[in-house]
């Protein structure tokens, strides 16, 4: 009897996984907006009212909101201790996948990951694979950083960290 390939383990983690990951950050993206609210009544006019600033794109109706992404507060520096510390991991976690996946198919292996199946011909190719992947996680994280989003910009490399054990726990163990 065939099994599908869907029904694994694995398979069922990565879909609750991206599942939650999907759900959360619509959750996640609308906690800046919800702190800066304010109590005032709707119909209250404020004693020093802000500039109506009117839109380039619209006639004037719309006015600068002070909930725009331009406007959030910068919490923390792109470069602070915990990113350097979560994407140093990030490195060292894809440098031993690469190790790992190179020994295993110089002694004739096969490589599961479709995606890194394309590159894995040469020793080159593989080593720019897990390079891209390394700095595809720094990109995305800096993506989240730039737009507000810091809990995703925490949780890219978590879970490149997360999937990269995996890949070597398994690697080791189905030698």
């Amino acid at each position: 009897m065939r099994k599908n390939v869907f029904s694994s383990v694995p398979w069922r983690w990565a879909r609750v996984l991206i599942t939650l990951a999907a759900l959360s950050a619509t959750a996640m993206a609308q906690k800046e907006s919800i702190a800066m609210l304010s109590d005032d009544p709707l119909n209250s006019v404020p004693d020093n009212p802000a500039p109506v600033i009117p839109s380039p794109i619209a006639s004037g109706a719309v006015a600068a909101s002070p909930l725009a992404p331009g406007n959030l507060p910068d919490r923390h520096k792109f470069w602070d201790y915990e990113n350097i510390t979560l994407f140093a991991t990030v490195a060292a976690l894809n440098t031993a996948d690469f190790a790992v996946t190179r020994s295993i198919l110089r002694d004739g292996g096969r490589e599961l990951n479709p995606v890194t199946r394309l590159f894995s011909g040469s020793t080159a190719g593989l080593a720019s694979n897990f390079v891209g992947e390394t700095a595809g996680v720094v990109g995305l994280s800096y993506f989240f950083h730039k737009k507000g989003h810091h809990r995703l910009e925490r949780i890219t490399p978590l879970l490149n960290i997360g999937a990269s054990c995996f890949a070597v726990t398994y690697d080791l163990n189905h030698r």
